[in-house]
């Protein structure tokens, strides 16, 4: 199985791929994939892993080269929103037998492909996660459940596969009236957020929940928001009460808790949900 490696947010450290062979040596052995880092993933210009032409030039390259069966984002960060949509309008169908991996900042270009039904978008740990504590464990996560989905025989499922959507919620809620917004009716849309204070969390309920897309999911469930910034004066509700209060007015189904988020835990349970969330078209 080959898999490429792109950066379409910041820079991967050049530690991630000599980690990643030893580990995937030690795992698979001779079945081991192949995964190829593109020489883009180590570009620096500014804030970015390149320039936007550059970043564009390399998701585009790698997504329309029949060769990979998968192209997983590097890391997150900021920059995929800028390139994000010029990107998918040039992928041609070789893209549409992909699957993409990645989340955080990885979701603008996820939910356009979702919005544009290419290829198989899914939220998982990403390769620079292997630098976190236990972080060799949701790489591979990722790992395993790629190549247990590319052996595994085509089926028609008993019944439709329960269709999901997760974001942090910063990067859906700017999303949200771009052409990278994609259709969630009917969807259970898994939302989490990191180092921000409550009432920024309060503020983008209240956008994210007036979404008249939003408001036609099948359910919102919250997964961790930490570390939450210190609100002065203290902010009196949680992010849970938050959540609920936003989904009650607007009228969402509130479906509890959800094993995402954007802290350490992302290489323990975090990793665990995110392997099996795909945005299912």
């Amino acid at each position: 199985m080959h898999i490429a490696v792109v950066a379409p947010s910041n820079t991967v450290s050049p530690q991630v791929p000599q980690r990643m062979h030893a580990l995937i040596t030690a795992k698979y052995g001779s079945e081991a994939p192949e995964v190829f880092f593109h020489s883009q993933c180590f570009l620096s210009d500014g804030h970015f892993a390149g320039s936007d032409t550059a970043r564009e030039d390399a998701l585009v390259e790698v997504a329309n080269d029949p060769l990979y069966r998968a192209v997983w984002l590097g890391r997150g960060g900021y920059g995929a929103n800028r390139i994000a949509e010029r990107a998918i309008e040039r992928m041609s169908e070789a893209a549409r037998n992909k699957v993409f991996l990645g989340y955080s900042d990885g979701g603008f270009i996820l939910a356009g492909l979702l919005a544009k039904q290419i290829g198989r978008p899914v939220h998982a740990p990403m390769p620079s996660d292997i630098l976190r504590d236990g972080g060799e464990a949701a790489v591979l996560r990722s790992l395993d459940w790629l190549m247990a989905h590319d052996a595994a025989p085509t089926v028609t499922p008993a019944a439709p596969p329960r269709l999901q959507v997760a974001f942090n919620l910063t990067v859906l809620s700017n999303l949200l009236g771009t052409p990278l917004e994609p259709d969630l009716t009917g969807r259970v849309l898994m939302l989490e957020e990191v180092d921000e204070p409550l009432y920024h969390i309060d503020r983008m309920f209240f956008h994210i929940t007036s979404s008249a897309n939003v408001q036609q999911c099948a359910g919102l469930m919250l997964g961790r928001c930490a570390p939450v910034t210190p609100n002065k004066p203290d902010f009196a509700l949680d992010e849970v009460a938050v959540a609920q209060q936003w989904c009650n007015r607007c009228g969402i189904p509130w479906l509890g808790r959800a094993d995402i988020g954007h802290d350490d835990d992302v290489a323990r349970g975090d990793a665990r949900c995110k392997q099996r969330t795909p945005y299912a078209p």
